[in-house]
């Protein structure tokens, strides 16, 4: 899953196994979740 660091901007990718939530390159700790850049459309009935 891909996430944006909130200082740095950059693409971080997230392994669950690791343990720790922390941007490799500048060691903020707070990530975004990555939206889709697709609008997803759903007709009203």
């Amino acid at each position: 899953m891909s996430y944006k660091c909130s200082s740095c901007k950059h693409i971080v990718e997230i392994d669950k196994e690791y343990g720790g939530v922390r941007c490799p390159y500048c060691g903020h700790r707070i990530l975004v979740k990555e939206r889709p850049t697709t609008i997803k459309r759903v007709k009203a009935v």
